[in-house]
């Protein structure tokens, strides 16, 4: 805080905000009371001179598959309905440690599985430029709570493009650090090998904060790791990648297409390198992806019973029976579609033919990226095929997946991305130009993050 806002003034200010916007479904759960509480207590500690912590005051959103002890989560789920946290999820607590203001629980796609924020149990999101149009999903709840002023920032999930998305589609800025960089202690499963919280925000530097705040080893997961401590040089000279096929695929926009192009030329009039580079195996990410991440959701989501925690169906009269009707009410259409797939490609006789040859495209992947960094800075991508759709537009699930072809790569080989809300089209749509950097090498991601976007023109986005 500045000194010249209260923290109480604060989060009346977006509790206003979320009462005018509350048509748009992006919160599930708003802490009014506990927000204005701990809001008091911060503004009373301040004036007796108490340290300030690195979020004093600022006021954050959590996507609902994000523990936080004493309260709701339930992944926008009929499943988890009514379910109470026992435990902070490591960056919730993170984020209360540094004077942090949880003003409530966001909206998703059910269990993060979705790319519209469509599949919601409670209801659709809408997106706040056109709300006729969907926000991008899974975290869409979260996204336009930032984008629409609900709150400073928001925690989301990001398993294939889930932040990044609908980060591009409202017009802000998403980023999925490489995985591992922040703890999933107290994050809901989805697919455990992809699975990464991410950071919605309005500047870079708000999105870097609060990755600083969060990231880091933690002792309640094994995969995650230690910050990184220090940060290469600026460069006046970066070198850039695009992959062909990805600027000249038949489903990417025209405009989009323009728009990246113009701005890589852009860069390399002011000195940098900016390559496009073939890259076959752009076609077998998709697949790979869906194989893999419904495998692991079969796994996951097994928990989910009836008998343990949440909702229960009484139907019937044999264990069989319990969980048969439990699993058919409880969960949403698009999680049984999932769940089935991942249970077909686990099972004996096909586990062979797809998982094992999902697995080999993976580490071919890697390879890869490994061989891009060796010689590139970033690699730029678009981050959607194109701009927010609207409501109920697309109803093929297969076409919905087909669109997750430009951010599901980074989930596949760990790397940090970002979303960059550089562009808009010509009914004032916003899309954003997705940039990659090497595992581990998120510092110089929002480095380049910066520079990129102090290379377009800022009234569009004055924010930025």
């Amino acid at each position: 805080m500045n000194g010249q806002v209260t923290c109480v003034e604060a989060v009346r200010h977006y509790l206003e905000k979320i009462s005018s916007f509350s048509h748009l479904n992006a919160w599930l759960e708003v802490f009014e009371k506990e927000a204005l509480q701990k809001a008091e207590m911060l503004d009373s500690q301040r004036q007796n001179g108490a340290p300030l912590g690195r979020l004093h005051g600022v006021v954050v959103g959590l996507k609902d598959v994000i523990c936080y002890q004493d309260h709701k989560v339930s992944a926008s789920s009929r499943i988890l309905e009514g379910f109470t946290s026992i435990y902070n999820a490591t960056a919730t607590q993170r984020l209360l440690d540094e004077e942090a203001v949880i003003i409530g629980r966001q909206n998703c796609d059910e269990f993060a599985m979705g790319s519209s924020n469509e599949n919601s149990a409670f209801g659709i999101v809408r997106n706040a430029i056109d709300e006729e149009r969907v926000p991008g999903g899974s975290s869409g709840g979260s996204a336009v709570a930032v984008q629409a002023g609900m709150c400073m920032v928001s925690l989301g999930s990001d398993t294939g493009g889930s932040v990044r998305q609908p980060a591009d589609f409202c017009g802000i800025i998403g980023m999925k650090p490489s995985y591992g960089s922040i703890s999933r202690y107290g994050l809901i499963a989805y697919a455990s090998s992809f699975d990464q919280i991410g950071i919605f925000g309005k500047s870079v530097d708000d999105v870097g904060l609060v990755l600083d705040v969060i990231a880091g080893a933690d002792e309640f997961d094994s995969t995650a790791k230690q910050k990184p401590s220090s940060i290469s040089a600026p460069k006046n000279h970066y070198k850039f990648c695009y992959f062909n096929d990805a600027l000249q695929h038949p489903s990417l926009d025209p405009t989009i297409a323009g728009e990246i192009r113009s701005f890589t030329e852009k860069l390399t009039s002011v000195g940098h390198e900016v390559e496009g580079i073939d890259f076959e195996l752009l076609e077998y990410i998709v697949p790979a992806y869906y194989v893999l991440t419904t495998a692991e959701a079969s796994s996951n989501l097994s928990r989910y019973d009836g008998v343990k925690f949440g909702f229960r169906d009484n139907g019937g009269h044999t264990l069989n029976d319990l969980y048969q009707s439990t699993r058919s009410e409880g969960f949403g259409a698009e999680v049984k579609r999932r769940i089935l797939l991942g249970t077909f490609v686990l099972s004996a006789g096909y586990f062979d033919a797809y998982f094992t040859k999902a697995q080999k495209v993976r580490r071919l992947l890697v390879e890869k990226t490994k061989e891009i960094f060796s010689q590139y800075d970033a690699i730029l991508l678009p981050t959607v095929p194109t701009p927010a759709y609207k409501l109920g537009e697309k109803k093929d699930p297969v076409e919905i997946f087909l669109a997750d072809i430009y951010t599901v790569y980074a989930n596949l080989v760990g790397i940090p991305a970002i979303s960059l809300p550089l562009f808009k089209n010509a009914d004032s749509l916003p899309f954003g130009l997705q940039v990659m950097s090497s595992q581990n090498n998120e510092l110089h991601l929002l480095s380049l993050s910066k520079l990129l976007i102090s290379l377009q023109r800022k009234e569009s986005y004055p924010y930025l």
